[in-house]
């Protein structure tokens, strides 16, 4: 069976999202699964969950930036920081952006988002996701003050990754798949409904690396529930 790195994909043409499922046994698989994501979240059509557990325990760590699957990554050395969720760690090991988002809050689609992904112990991930709009300010993430944490020349950078996270933590939660191949799931996303905002000098350090649009089209929510806390 081919797996993911072996086999290339896109966001349009030949290869494009509509195409992924066909492009190796692995992708196909992946999208057996019945609930896809992104989806379009909408606060009136939303429960209210009985409880909520999700705990962040971030920290400065070291992080290196690179480049694979259309986008860029920024991948931690050591794994320090996780979440919890239901009583479970789930360890941050990746986080990279999409353009424009790939989730749609109230019909209002936004600029860039970001994904911050976990993985607990038996490799079971669970997605955070961030949208932002671009601003000409000079800090280049809205919450973070110090821009020389960014040393691209080196591919090295230490960081508290909670300067991705919103200053209000009002989110939606609800059971998806992966948004790249293999889009397997389940997996539990949680997407703050708060926007925020980041320098487009951010975003310039990666344009050449990063694919246009590279964002999946929106899926069918089907019958799931989709909880806001």
């Amino acid at each position: 069976m081919k797996r993911n790195m072996d086999v290339p994909w896109s966001y349009s043409g030949d290869n494009g999202p509509e195409h992924w499922h066909t492009l190796c046994d692995w992708y196909a698989q992946g999208a057996e699964f019945p609930y896809q994501s992104p989806i379009a979240l909408v606060h009136d059509e939303t429960e209210e969950p009985i409880d909520q557990d999700l705990a962040f325990h971030y920290k400065r760590e070291r992080f290196t930036e690179k480049e694979f699957k259309n986008t860029i990554h920024f991948v931690p050395y050591n794994k320090e920081s996780y979440v919890t969720f239901k009583g479970i760690n789930y360890y941050l090991t990746d986080i990279h952006f999409h353009m424009p988002s790939e989730h749609i809050i109230d019909d209002e689609q936004q600029e860039l988002e970001f994904h911050l992904v976990h993985m607990n112990d038996d490799g079971e991930n669970l997605v955070v996701g961030v949208l932002f709009k671009l601003t000409d300010k000079l800090n280049w993430i809205c919450n973070q003050q110090d821009d020389s944490i960014w040393d691209f020349e080196n591919h090295t950078q230490w960081f508290d990754p909670s300067m991705f996270l919103p200053e209000r933590t009002h989110h939606f939660h609800y059971v998806g798949s992966l948004t790249t191949p293999p889009t397997k799931g389940p997996i539990n996303w949680f997407v703050f409904d708060w926007i925020g905002e980041m320098s487009r000098r951010f975003i310039l350090e990666f344009r050449e690396e990063v694919l246009e649009n590279n964002n999946r089209p929106l899926q069918d929510r089907k019958d799931r529930p989709i909880y806001f806390y």
